[in-house]
């Protein structure tokens, strides 16, 4: 190993020591800090971020780039270090555009945004956000100005969070899925409806995280390398492939909301816990590709969690845990969690108008960045949007434009991320039943740890080394295309609608 290597690891090390701190300040910040403990969180986050940000656009992490890049030393490196190498050059790049005070101004007002919309939804008065979602925006587009001058605003930030997947690939894939659900959608809600009035009752919040330890247990979650917490918006934070968390939130009149958020961010978790340890603490980790990532939790929520035989070696101890399950039948359960209806809430949604939710998402960010949307329109853009692709308008901001976090810490081009994952999860359907067999039957006999081992060895392990169309081609070997998730959809709920 050259000397500039060893150096490199050792600053490497550094960085990460700031990292931590960072992660397990924003961890502490989003499940336990006391109100008035906030503020000393946010002033010690804006401290140590922006000592990393120092740290990373540094003259000496530049110099040992720039050696390392150097054909003689190039040469030497393995492909692992390569990799790292091309992509922190790469990135120190763009974040040495970035002014250093900006970049502080930045991370504060981000805490203070994030902190704003808690405050917002709660109350459901989007008056209060509104100050904040305008400065975020400000400041997002000013950020992609210094990091990718020249390039059009929205696509530098969808590629923040989807490399290579700019918005005329997206607005293919999503018109052609729009041109078939949209109709399916309306087949399906004139078709006999599931009887929900069984669900309804009072369940019990610890029993509930007892379902949600058996349906981690289940699909794979290693508690040596995991833990989860409680928060307003269920997400998945990691520190390396050796600790992944993940948090919920559970609702005592619904069961099923808490059940499927345990799923989904167990995938995420499951992801990470799956990354080459070898990768832990460098650009080769934990996975940046939104989509890919958001492919991994929805395909465990929605083509495993929504599919019956899922819960078929499982669905006596769920009844165990929660009486009310011992008197809805397995079929009964089925119809429940594939019960299409056009809803207000983007996380509660079915998985097939779950994708309008997301649609209309991507066309008002669109219409922030490239039609210059007032932040005091986006209210009324976002309910006619609801009203014109679900059919149903808002009650109150709590109900409509306040519902996600996203847009409060300036993370402006992630919603097209989760659907790209459910498109790319019609192309892994696929490919697992052409390799290990009906999903049915892997999941009737309780062999779903098969699955997870086959999702390790063809995507997880790979953190962040490949691109989404690098992982589409080596895994599918096929571009990617909408085909295989909308005849999913189409095949499955005919059959559970009779339509």
């Amino acid at each position: 190993m050259s000397n500039v290597l060893e150096n490199l690891q050792i600053y490497l090390k550094k960085m990460n020591q700031y990292n931590h701190v960072i992660e397990l300040l924003m961890w502490d910040m989003e499940t336990n800090t006391p109100k008035l403990g906030f503020e000393g969180h946010a002033d010690a986050l804006t401290y140590f971020s922006t000592e990393q940000f120092k740290m990373s656009t540094s003259e000496e992490l530049s110099a040992m780039l720039d050696e390392l890049e150097m054909p003689q030393e190039f040469e030497t490196l393995d492909d692992m270090w390569k990799f790292i190498v091309t992509r922190m050059k790469r990135d120190l790049d763009k974040s040495k555009r970035i002014p250093a005070d900006f970049y502080e101004s930045y991370v504060m007002a981000k805490a203070e945004s994030e902190n704003a919309w808690k405050e917002a939804k709660n109350a459901s008065d989007y008056s209060i956000f509104a100050p904040h979602l305008e400065k975020m925006i400000e400041m997002t587009r000013k950020m992609a100005e210094y990091t990718d001058p020249g390039k059009e605003i929205y696509d530098v930030l969808l590629d923040q969070y989807e490399e290579g997947m700019d918005s005329e690939t997206m607005d293919k894939l999503f018109d052609d899925l729009k041109k078939e659900l949209v109709p399916l959608v309306k087949r399906i809600l004139s078709a006999k409806q599931p009887d929900s009035s069984k669900f309804k009752g009072n369940y019990d919040i610890e029993a509930q995280k007892k379902v949600q330890k058996l349906l981690l247990d289940y699909i794979g979650f290693d508690w040596d390398k995991g833990t989860v917490g409680e928060t307003e918006h269920p997400f998945t934070m990691n520190f390396s492939s050796r600790d992944a968390r993940i948090t919920n939130h559970y609702y005592e009149k619904d069961a099923l909301s808490a059940m499927f958020s345990a799923i989904h961010e167990g995938g995420h978790a499951i992801f990470e816990q799956q990354v080459n340890p070898d990768y832990d603490g460098t650009v080769a980790g934990s996975c940046c590709y939104m989509g890919i990532h958001e492919s991994q939790s929805r395909f465990y929520e929605n083509i495993l969690g929504r599919n019956k035989n899922f819960w078929l070696p499982i669905y006596e101890k769920l009844g165990a845990l929660l009486p009310q399950f011992q008197a809805i039948s397995l079929e009964e359960f089925y119809q429940e969690i594939n019960h299409v209806r056009n809803s207000f809430i983007r996380v509660d949604a079915d998985e097939v108008t779950y994708c309008l939710h997301i649609i209309i998402r991507y066309e008002i960010e669109k219409a922030i960045f490239r039609d210059h949307v007032s932040v005091d329109e986006l209210p009324d853009l976002w309910n006619a949007k609801m009203q014109e692709y679900l059919q149903i308008t808002p009650k109150n901001d709590a109900q409509g434009i306040l519902q996600d976090t996203h847009w409060s810490g300036g993370s402006f081009g992630y919603f097209p991320s989760y659907l790209l994952g459910s498109i790319y999860d019609g192309m892994f359907l696929d490919k697992i039943e052409e390799e290990l067999g009906s999903i049915d039957d892997i999941l009737k006999d309780g062999r779903i740890k098969e699955i997870t081992k086959w999702l390790g060895e063809k995507i997880h392990q790979y953190g962040s080394t490949r691109t989404p169309k690098e992982v589409i081609k080596a895994v599918c070997g096929k571009e990617v295309s909408a085909e295989p998730l909308i005849r999913y959809f189409t095949e499955k709920y005919t059959e559970i609608y009779q339509l």
